[in-house]
């Protein structure tokens, strides 16, 4: 590897950690926030600014949309595979049914797929996951 790949390499890879860093943040201001209406519209906002049309993530197959993530620099899938099922997790209780179900399922499945193809394990993923089957089962809202 010569000095030139290893240093696009490190940009690479501080791009997706600073992506990943201003993702979560928000995230986390829009989870903070009290009102359904207020939290619908960033989560719309989210969508369009981190990966596209909110409608067609919302109407697609997860085949479809597994496929739109093939735009991004395959160093950087796995972490956008990640931030989507993040989304679609924090939107389902905002949603009634039967959309709540399908985008709590759409998430399990995102998450689910990271867990399996990714090199890092994560237990706060893990966690998630199994508070997500646990929602699917029993109808279980998260811990406020």
């Amino acid at each position: 590897m010569t000095v030139l790949n290893y240093t696009a390499t490190m940009l690479q890879r501080d791009y997706i950690q600073r992506l990943i860093r201003e993702f979560m943040a928000a995230l986390q201001r829009l989870l903070e926030k009290k009102e359904a209406k207020v939290r619908q519209e960033e989560v719309r906002r989210m969508f369009a600014q981190y990966f596209g049309d909110y409608a067609f993530y919302h109407t697609a197959s997860l085949d479809d949309i597994m496929r739109s993530i093939e735009k991004y620099p395959e160093e950087e899938r796995l972490s956008r595979i990640e931030m989507l099922a993040e989304l679609y997790n924090a939107e389902a209780d905002d949603m009634s049914e039967p959309m709540r179900t399908e985008v709590l399922e759409r998430a399990f499945m995102l998450f689910d797929f990271v867990d399996r193809h990714g090199r890092v394990f994560s237990i706060d993923r893990v966690g998630k996951m199994d508070a997500i089957r646990k929602r699917l089962d029993g109808g279980v809202k998260p811990e406020e």
